[in-house]
């Protein structure tokens, strides 16, 4: 059977994916029994396109006539940010295509109704791709892990941040000096904002929480805390501590609900999480029959990005996707409205230093108490098996 794809924008990760599509086309078959031709790319700009040597005949600027075209039976979404990138979606699904998307932004905002409007047609979106890059959590969560009540979920899932706090350990760098590096050598954007104030990672927590938990968060909701409140002396602190500050986003159900949160945290070594190094991902799952699980793996990239489009593409075809979505109840728009636990109930455990007091782990006081003394305060992190 031929899967006919359309891809909208053809940046880094459209390109990767267009590479797999008509490079690996002849794997691709070998594995799945199926054909998965490229039919479309549509953009406003065919520069990168054309210098990935695709044919002219897939560059097709008319959206609607793509969307027309009944041999397109699968739309990738790869525009970005929420404002034509819904109208896409909203488009391919009312014209009764699957929809797979690495856009965490849009479904952390839009995917009740997203999920609801292709519910209501008998059609799926994939997201694999938007949470962690190549690493398979989406599914794992959803499917593999359907035995388990998850406990909790940690994740250093933005590379450009892991990539910062890296350097700034390494090399004694102050937060905006790292900063101005990452975006001389490309691992940050010129405006940085999204991933550095902790955003983009609560995009990608509140989907893996409605995977997880079966509730739906309002990622705005979710307390927040960038890097600007890393100081060098923060990370020697945690040194002497043999641990790590890590941007870690964060969700656990404890009695009352549940409590989430984004924001740099010490993580003890020779926990997976704090040897995370440079732009890489990692997750950790806390399952009620598993134990603790840890997922690591590239969280960005053209190439790695592409490897989760095309699985999604895969279990579309396969009928995977379609079954799960209509039966199972961890979906955006299945998913039960929920407000995440107040930042202040949190009574640690919490990494403190400063004020001439020498580094420890302390439980019981709330971080504002804390701070109260003077004190540097950060959530500690050490998961137990």
């Amino acid at each position: 059977m031929s899967w006919g794809t359309a891809l909208v924008g053809c940046g880094t990760v459209g390109g990767g994916t267009a590479g797999i599509l008509t490079g690996s086309a002849k794997e691709l078959k070998k594995r799945t029994g199926m054909d998965f031709p490229l039919l479309a790319v549509v953009d406003k700009d065919y520069t990168h396109a054309r210098s990935l040597g695709l044919e002219p005949g897939i560059l097709r600027p008319d959206l609607e006539e793509v969307l027309a075209d009944p041999a397109v039976k699968v739309v990738i979404e790869l525009a970005g940010g929420t404002g034509f990138a819904k109208t896409v979606v909203e488009k391919a699904l009312d014209a009764g295509k699957h929809v797979v998307t690495a856009n965490k932004a849009l479904l952390a905002t839009y995917g009740r109704e997203l999920f609801a409007r292709a519910r209501a047609r008998g059609l799926t979106i994939g997201f694999e791709a938007s949470c962690a890059g190549a690493i398979p959590v989406v599914r794992t969560l959803a499917e593999d892990l359907v035995a388990n009540r998850i406990l909790g979920l940690a994740g250093i899932v933005n590379g450009t941040c892991n990539s910062i706090l890296t350097d700034m350990g390494s090399s004694g760098l102050d937060y905006t000096a790292a900063l101005k590096k990452a975006q001389q050598l490309g691992f940050a954007e010129a405006d940085p904002f999204l991933d550095v104030s902790g955003t983009d990672s609560a995009h990608k927590l509140a989907l893996l929480s409605a995977v997880a938990f079966g509730i739906w968060v309002d990622w705005k909701e979710i307390p927040l805390r960038g890097l600007e409140v890393v100081r060098t002396d923060d990370l020697a602190a945690a040194a002497t501590k043999n641990a790590r500050i890590k941007l870690l986003a964060r969700a656990e159900a404890v009695a009352g609900g549940y409590r989430m949160s984004v924001e740099p945290s010490v993580i003890p070594l020779p926990q997976p999480l704090a040897a995370l190094e440079g732009p890489f991902n990692g997750i950790t799952v806390q399952g009620s029959e598993t134990g603790l699980l840890y997922f690591q793996g590239r969280g960005a990239g053209a190439r790695p990005t592409a490897s989760a489009i095309v699985g999604d593409l895969a279990a579309l075809a396969a009928g995977t996707s379609a079954s799960t979505q209509k039966d199972y109840s961890c979906w955006p728009d299945k998913a039960v409205p929920t407000k995440p636990l107040a930042d202040s109930e949190s009574r640690g455990p919490w990494f403190v230093h400063g004020n001439g007091k020498a580094a420890e782990v302390v439980q019981g006081p709330t971080r504002a108490e804390l701070e109260a003394l003077g004190l540097r305060v950060f959530p500690w992190y050490e998961p137990k098996e």
